[in-house]
């Protein structure tokens, strides 16, 4: 059955996924981002975005990491939601979370900790769901680390997933909510954040040297690690690479 569903954060490195995999389902998608008018903060164009819409899916990220600023977007950003939500009659939201953020109480985890609580306490029935890092994030954290002719990646026991993975299970739960409120999702092993950089670069033939370094040793800890109840699901660091690989070459 056709269902009309809003992505907050449309053309993002998640939603964007989001938003191609339920219109390839046949629902209608309302693509909700800065660029197409609509802005979760100012409230600018929400209402009218929301309107005749079932369910929405956050996958908006802020501008800044730094806690209070993150933490104010978060938290803003729900409440606009839950707000218009009701006034168009909305019967459900799904947001995504970071696996491992209840082990922490500061920094962009603590923000996510109150845009949980935030999404959780509103009128509108909400579903978090938690997945570890990104494969898609790996790049990120070696150009975060770049000095040179080396690049400093924090030490860290995770299950990295693909993006596109989250954005089927998001895509999942918009349409058919599971029990909750809480769900986590992660990749199918443990990997090296480290070892997966190391990976990655020699697989792009660039020559920096990857250097682990503590970010917090909660981390190399496993704190980053689903709990036992987590969903597992493919491809592998190794495997999504590949893919990757592929597709840039056949557009060669």
């Amino acid at each position: 059955m056709q269902t009309k569903i809003a992505v907050a954060g449309a053309t993002g490195r998640l939603g964007h996924h989001v938003v191609d995999i339920l219109e390839a389902r046949g629902h209608e998608v309302v693509a909700m981002s800065r660029s197409t008018g609509v802005d979760v903060i100012t409230g600018a164009g929400l209402a009218d975005a929301l309107e005749g819409v079932e369910c929405i899916v956050d996958a908006a990220t802020g501008p800044s990491p730094d806690e209070e600023a993150a933490t104010e977007f978060f938290t803003t950003a729900a409440r606009n939601l839950h707000e218009a939500a009701v006034g168009a009659g909305v019967q459900r939201l799904v947001v995504v979370s970071i696996v491992g953020i209840d082990r922490f109480d500061s920094g962009y985890n603590a923000a996510k900790i109150a845009q949980e609580r935030a999404t959780l306490l509103g009128p509108i029935p909400a579903r978090i769901l938690r997945a570890t890092q990104f494969h898609e994030f790996v790049d990120q954290l070696v150009e975060w680390g770049r000095q040179g002719d080396v690049s400093y990646v924090p030490k860290m026991r995770t299950q990295l997933i693909a993006a596109r993975t989250v954005a089927e299970a998001l895509a999942d739960l918009a349409v058919e909510p599971v029990p909750g409120p809480i769900l986590e999702i992660a990749g199918p092993r443990e990997e090296s954040m480290v070892e997966a950089a190391r990976l990655l670069m020699a697989r792009r033939g660039d020559p920096v040297r990857i250097e682990g370094v503590t970010w917090d040793e909660r981390y190399e800890a496993g704190a980053a690690l689903p709990g036992p109840d987590a969903t597992l699901a493919g491809p592998t660091f190794e495997q999504w690479l590949a893919r990757e690989s592929e597709a840039v070459a056949s557009r060669a």
